[in-house]
């Protein structure tokens, strides 16, 4: 059976799903978009996500005034109750019939959205490798723009030294990874970047901060240099289909004793439990 998707109002079959060459999406990556997981027969962190939609849109000038009800209601028809999946919902600022890069008058976003599954992440328990480079993506990565390529040609970089994840550097302080945010335990206080327009805050980031400061585990919101990182006991990655990641090499050096550490152990089953409760 083909896969169903959501285009512009309507619920069709994904080979039918069209969209104009001339959508702003595809002409200028002048677009938005959200992932958001769903478990147990319902989503996680569905009002962060869509909170964060809002505000990218508002970021953009974009208006979409839909609530987070109609967006519940728009989104629940794709999924399965039975299995692990996640949201792709994109939007974009819609067909204009000349290319300009000034806003049209008077078009309408075109709204995309589809559900895939979230396979199994081998890689948890053992952890990923990692390699470092200059950030030198557009100074708005609050925005969870469609316009990646930056980030697509880091974390290529990456993959091409064997490397899973890229750990993006900022005038000598960790911004976020290619793809995730980054946390690193530094003289046993868990760390990671705070936020700013450096970096696109994570819905699993802020649910593993509020694990960590209800159950008294040391977390600063701090940024963390090159050398802290170097220095770091344990550090991890973190996005809303792969959740928690051990890094256990960077740049080719061990990271500790290149294995999950003690409050990474900690902070996935509090993660794992409370995605069993929440959603």
């Amino acid at each position: 059976m083909e896969q169903i998707v959501y285009l512009n109002g309507a619920y069709l079959p994904l080979s039918e799903a069209k969209v104009s060459v001339l959508d702003r999406g595809f002409l200028f990556g002048d677009g938005i978009y959200e992932v958001i997981p769903w478990y147990q027969g319902r989503f996680l962190g569905f009002n962060a996500h869509i909170e964060r939609l809002q505000a990218s849109l508002q970021a953009i000038h974009l208006e979409l005034p839909y609530s987070a009800e109609q967006w519940y209601d728009l989104l629940s028809p794709l999924l399965d109750a039975q299995s692990s999946q996640y949201i792709y919902l994109q939007i974009s600022r819609g067909y204009a019939p000349k290319r300009d890069h000034v806003f049209p008058a008077s078009v309408q976003p075109t709204v995309f959205a589809m559900s895939n599954l979230i396979p199994p992440f081998l890689e948890r328990e053992q952890g990923i490798k990692a390699v470092t480079f200059e950030d030198n993506r557009w100074a708005l990565c609050n925005i969870k723009a469609t316009s990646l390529l930056a980030n697509v040609l880091l974390k290529q970089q990456a993959a091409e030294q064997n490397a899973a994840e890229a750990i993006l550097i900022r005038e000598g302080y960790v911004t976020e990874g290619s793809a995730s945010n980054v946390f690193a335990v530094v003289d046993g206080l868990l760390m990671t970047a705070p936020k700013s327009s450096h970096i696109l805050a994570g819905i699993t980031r802020e649910i593993i901060l509020q694990l960590a400061q209800t159950h008294q585990i040391s977390v600063s919101e701090t940024a963390i240099s090159v050398a802290q990182l170097a220095q770091a006991t344990e550090v991890w990655v973190t996005s809303s289909t792969r959740e928690i990641v051990p890094i256990i090499e960077i740049n080719g050096q061990k990271v500790a004793d290149g294995k999950a550490g003690s409050v990474w152990q900690i902070l996935n089953g509090l993660y794992q439990s409370y995605k069993i409760s929440a959603s």
